[in-house]
Parts: structure tokens; sequence; C-alpha cells
């Protein structure tokens, strides 16, 4: 087949849209009568198709060609024609967005399978198909854990076990991939479910990684960087999950003029030959430098109507030095600020999505603030505090406080603003596998409402034991007793209060947010047993 995986609909605006697509050869790709040139990557071909010249507020069928032969929709798909609806003027009020993370591919494995229980995404598609294309949501955000790269299916393990026998190289782990070429094996097996090939030909998508993107605990603090740079393998595993993130997520969250202007874009999609001497520098420099005008920000803004979408990348952007642990660095907290100042009077509803919740279960929260400064203490309770933080991933935004400050005071200082108040903050995330939404506790004469939306996991086993333990960490009583406790090892106050008002749900979750004028509601829906979605919980944001 020419057409390995995609086509996938990235950004969209009002007179342009992106089409991501990988071919199995070298070839020249078409979408409404625009033209993109492949690019190889050790022998693997990708293309991104930047379509220009549409209208605003208007919806058009679209077909793939790959040198001018039609290769989509295929000829047998019993879903709806793959559609790209571009957005309205600034005045456009009415958006729906459907967000999650946490999506683990089928295995196969009937046992498995069931263990996982039926992916939200594909129950969401299946109904998407049987309405009108005028009530299908405007975007899809994905808030990470696209692919496990360390949690294979018993397939894919065997299938690396199969290459990597007999090697001379130094031994690398029998269930992780580490080469560029494996991850592309990963991407194309998670993303080949045609229902979820579907929804992401016709739902604009923007993504951004977490820790399972790259591996378990990625960047979790300084000590983790160090015992992974010990491991022979590791520079590659990071080269080569970054690069991968590159082409097969990131460029799509970028838009039109965004990609003209970046170089390490212009200087891999314009060369010949193989791209991965110049997409492994690219990756180098975005591990080695995540600050400095050399680094490569993965953060990116989407702007929808009168609704702004920031995605923050809270893992490849962390500072973690032995002086200094910060979830942002200076340059991209300042990049963050002036997204946020710059929603004026033409947006009413501003989104922060970050793989990472700001905002945790009570007690949860302070946990990983009092384990912060555990391990931040010299000798043996200093090494535990690591072991700790490394066992229980503590990692969230409450465990870089500081961080958690900062962020809190952008987040409260957007929604203090008399003159053209904003009617909504959402922070969307993900990772925590469990589903909820909680109100911060603002003065009463505030006109904005702030809510932590979180909904984990799309597609994923949740351990009987982590019920119990998030089910009483949303506990006021035993959040007060963690709370004087953080105190008591010197941890500052709280910058703001929050208030649990649905969940925690577990279980297999989509969640749709509505923005209407300046109404918003957020609803959870979880699949039944016949892999139809029934509403798990609903939320009006006021």
């Amino acid at each position: 087949m020419p057409l390995l995986l995609g086509p996938i609909l990235r950004h969209v605006g009002d007179t342009t849209a992106s089409i991501w697509v990988q071919t199995s050869t070298s070839c020249e790709v078409t979408v409404l009568g625009c033209r993109a040139q492949t690019f190889e990557v050790q022998g693997h071909h990708y293309a991104l198709v930047l379509v220009d010249g549409l209208s605003p507020d208007s919806t058009y069928d679209y077909e793939v060609s790959i040198d001018d032969d039609v290769v989509w929709p295929e000829a047998d798909s019993t879903f709806p024609r793959s559609v790209i609806r571009t957005q309205g003027p600034r005045g456009a009020v009415r958006k729906k967005v459907i967000f999650g993370s946490c999506r683990y591919p089928k295995t196969g494995e009937p046992k498995i399978d069931e263990k996982l229980g039926t992916d939200a995404l594909d129950s969401y598609a299946k109904r998407l198909a049987t309405v009108p294309v005028d009530q299908w949501p405007d975007v899809l955000i994905l808030l990470g854990d696209q692919v496990y790269a360390d949690e294979l299916t018993p397939q894919a393990r065997a299938h690396l076990a199969g290459r990597r026998r007999g090697s001379v190289r130094t031994k690398r782990p029998p269930d992780e991939v580490v080469s560029f070429r494996e991850y592309e094996s990963l991407y194309r097996h998670t993303w080949s479910d045609p229902e979820i090939r579907w929804i992401m030909s016709t739902i604009s998508t923007a993504m951004i990684f977490d820790d399972h993107d790259i591996r378990d605990d990625w960047n979790t603090s300084a000590v983790w960087r160090a015992e992974m740079a010990s491991i022979p393998w590791w520079p590659d595993r990071i080269r080569a999950g970054l690069a991968s993130y590159w082409v097969y997520q990131h460029i799509g969250n970028l838009s039109a003029d965004t990609l003209r202007d970046d170089p390490d874009y212009r200087a891999i999609v314009t060369g010949t030959g193989d791209r991965w001497p110049v997409l492994a520098d690219l990756a180098d420099r975005a591990d080695a430098e995540v600050d400095g005008s050399k680094g490569v920000r993965f953060s990116f803004r989407w702007d929808l109507g009168r609704s702004r979408l920031i995605m923050i990348d809270s893992r490849n952007g962390r500072i973690l030095t032995d002086g200094h642990r910060s979830m942002l660095g200076e340059r991209e907290f300042d990049w963050l600020a002036d997204q946020i100042a710059d929603a004026h009077e033409d947006v009413d509803h501003l989104m922060l999505g970050t793989s990472l919740p700001w905002l945790l279960p009570y007690a949860v929260s302070d946990l990983q603030t009092i384990n912060e400064l555990a391990a931040g203490r010299p000798g043996w309770r200093g090494r535990l505090g690591e072991k700790i933080r490394q066992a229980a991933d503590f990692e969230h935004w409450p465990a870089f406080f500081d961080s958690f400050v900062r962020l809190t005071e952008l987040i409260v200082g957007a929604s203090d603003r008399p003159a053209h108040p904003l009617a909504t903050v959402t922070v969307l995330s993900g990772d925590v596998h469990h589903s909820y939404a909680a109100r911060v506790d603002l003065p009463t004469t505030t006109q904005t409402s702030v809510y932590q939306l979180v909904c984990s996991p799309v597609h994923n086993h949740v351990p009987a034991y982590v019920r119990p333990v998030l089910t009483y960490g949303w506990s006021s009583r035993v959040g007060k007793a963690t709370r004087a406790f953080a105190r008591r090892w010197g941890s500052k106050p709280l910058p703001v209060r929050w208030t649990n008002v649905a969940g925690p749900l577990f279980g297999n979750t989509i969640a749709t947010l509505e923005l209407d004028g300046r109404d918003a509601r957020v609803t959870f829906d979880q699949p039944d047993d016949h892999g139809d979605l029934v509403d798990a919980a609903s939320v009006r944001l006021d």
C-alpha cells in the first residue's frame, strides 16, 4: 500500500489546513490541489501537505492522492468521507473540543484486551460516524502517552526480540523501543486502528507528549537524568524518541506561517536524501538545551474563534539541576505569559493544555510537595525521597512547587481582568488514570470560572489499588491532615484552594468541552458493555 499511515488532519486555520501522511516510497502527495514532496528518514517517507486558499467557516470533502492516484478514502471504507472544516471569524462563539490521554493500542491478545476494556476514542469515532458533520467536534486534543515506548504489546516485544537476537551491539532492553525504526513500527501499530485512523483524518488534532512517549518518569529529576545518561543505549533512545515525536506529532501542531518561518522544518522537508542527520541534531539540541536560543519549543498555541488553546510542554521543557528545579524554563514561562496576556477582548475561553495536572487530589498534591522538600535534603533522607519520587511518580506541578505557584499566578491573573473578563480558564490534563473536574475557589466578585479538567485514560488498565488511593486522596479530611503535615515540613501556603465537582471517575473515558458564547460545559463519556458511550458526569462551568 502506498499510504502506510494517515491522513491525519492537524492544524486548521481560517484559510489553511495541514494534512500529515506516511507513505511507502518517495512520492508527491496532493490534497485539494496542494502538493508536497515526501521527506525521508532512515528509509521511511513522510509529508505534511499545507493546504491553502480555503474559505473561512467552510467544509471541504477531501481526497489524498499519491503521484496523482487517489489513495484516500479507501474504497471499502464504511465511514463518512473525511472533511476539513476551517475556522470562522474571531466572532465565532461555538466550539466543541474533545480531549483525553493515555491510549494504549489493542494487543490482539483476548485476555489483555479484555483487561484494557473498550477504547473510548474508538467508541467516539463510531458514534461520530452516525451524526451530522455540523455536530462534530472542532478539535481533538491528545494530552500525552500517544504511544507507549516502554510498555510494548506481546507482538511488539516478540518482534523486537527477533530483531535483536544475535546482536553484537551493546545489549538493549527486550521490551522497549530504542531506534527510530522501532518507533516507526510503534506509531504505525498504534495509529492504524480503522476507527482511530478515520477520526484523526477528519477532526483537527493537537498533540503533546508525556513520559511514555519517551520513557516512564522521563525528566523526573536531575538524579533520573544522570542515571539514564549512564546507560549505553540511552543516547540512541532519547534521540529517536524526540526525533520521531517531531515527525509524527510536533510539526502538525504548527500553523502554516510558523512552519514557513521555522529553519529546522525547512532544513528537513526541503533537503534531499536521508534527513536523519539533521533530525538527530535537532533532537540532541532539544534534549540538551531546553531553555536556550538553540533549543526547540514544543509548546504551541491555537486560536479557535473566541477561544484559545495554549499547549504547554511540561516534560522536555523542565529545568533539572542540582540547584534548581522548574517545570518550565524562564524563556518558556515568559512565552506562556505572553500567550495568556495576548488573550484580550476577542477571547472568551482560555484553555491551557498540560499533560500533567496542575490541581491534583488534595492529599496527593501535598504529598508531592512534601516529597520535593524531602528529596532536596542531604544524606540518606534525600536519597530516600528520590527513590519515593520515582517509585510513586511524584512529578506533577505540585512536585515543582515554585512552578506550581508561578502557573497559578498566571491563571489567577488571567481571571482578574475587569475590563474584558474571560468567561472560563480551563486547564486540560491527563496522565493520572482517573478523570475529574475541580473548580478553583476564587472570590465571588470574579467573573471568570477556573477549572482543572482531567481525562485519563482513553484506553488503558487502571490497577485496583489506584482507585481507593485516589478516592481517599480527594477526601477533604485527609487533605487537611496532609496540608498540615506539608506546612510542618516547610511548605509555603497554597496559592489557591479547589473543590472537586465531578469524579473521581475510573475506566476508559473521553471528555467533551462545549463552549457556547460565554457558557461552558464539560462531559465525561465512558463505553458501556456494548461499546456505546454513556454520560458518566457532566458539569456546567460557572
